[in-house]
């Protein structure tokens, strides 16, 4: 898949295209729907298959205070987008003039002007342009003046809820990582840099990787049962997430212990996919009881949590 950062380096003798418009955050399976509905409609008609996302997210930049946290970094999600069969993918940097565009001019000039869309592909519930007046029957209207096909993706149901970003979080910040991964057809997961730490795990007889995440985690503290990448190979892993209360600490960390690794993962990246919650974090009396507890944390583990 080919990456476009800015509609001004897209290039201009570019084909005509299927564009699929979204933030996208996380590519959760609505999303996955939208994404699959352009490829195909890109594959019948002898067009290039699109994705036109945004980045930041809008409510980074509109309303700061109200911005969510992110699912991925922009990099997973570039790289979840090519899973997709995506051609390319534009990442319009979003900023005030792009917010105050009217929706009018944002598919004229920008969808069908420079990307050439002959067919535009939208989340039934997404909203563009100016005051976010832009919508599904709108972008129908528009279609037939302007003579591209605007197709809306109904909403995926699942337990009776529309999947969403919103729903994703939801599930994450109750500490629910399965019901997550129903969400997001694969399993949460965060990427990061193994950076120096305190070295306490070594000295308790289980040693971890201190992850510095490329973005804040969607996660209540706790201990999860994860997978950790590392490269090429996979290893199962207990992680704590939080401030070790029984060493009296408040920065929040992430720390994971690779069952059956062993080797120097300093300076290394790691990839952490969250399959099941073990429990809360919490102090415990002394330093012998909390290593019971992290002996009796990575035989659930092994057991399948």
């Amino acid at each position: 898949m080919r990456i476009v950062r800015g509609l001004e380096s897209y290039p201009p003798d570019a084909g005509e295209s299927a564009v699929a418009l979204g933030v996208f955050d996380g590519i959760h399976l609505g999303h996955r729907a939208i994404l699959t509905t352009a490829v195909g409609e890109a594959r019948r008609h002898g067009l290039r298959a699109l994705a036109c996302t945004f980045d930041p997210h809008p409510l980074e930049v509109l309303q700061p205070a109200r911005a969510p946290l992110p699912l991925t970094s922009l990099e997973e999600r570039l790289a979840l987008l090519a899973e997709t069969g995506i051609d390319a993918t534009v990442v319009v940097a979003f900023t005030r003039d792009v917010a105050a565009m009217e929706p009018e001019t944002f598919v004229l000039d920008v969808l069908v002007g420079r990307l050439k869309a002959r067919a535009i592909v939208v989340g039934f519930n997404h909203r563009f342009g100016r005051g976010a007046r832009g919508d599904a029957e709108l972008l129908e209207t528009l279609g037939v003046r302007l003579g591209f096909r605007a197709h809306v993706v109904a909403p995926l149901v699942m337990d009776g809820i529309p999947v969403s970003s919103s729903e994703v979080r939801a599930a994450l910040q109750a500490g629910d990582v399965e019901r997550a991964a129903r969400l997001l057809g694969r399993p949460y997961s965060v990427e990061g840099e193994v950076v120096r730490g305190a070295g306490r795990g070594r000295t308790l007889g289980f040693p971890t990787a201190n992850v510095k995440p490329d973005h804040p985690l969607a996660l209540p503290a706790g201990v999860y049962v994860c997978q950790a990448l590392v490269g090429s190979e996979r290893y199962d892993a207990v992680l704590n997430l939080g401030v070790r209360p029984t060493f009296g600490e408040t920065e929040l960390l992430v720390e994971a212990h690779l069952l059956d690794f062993s080797g120097d993962l300093y300076g290394r990246r790691l990839r952490l996919e969250f399959l099941r919650r073990l429990r809360e974090e919490r102090k415990f009396p002394d330093i012998e009881a909390l290593r019971r507890q992290i002996a009796l944390d990575v035989a659930a583990a092994r057991q399948g949590g």
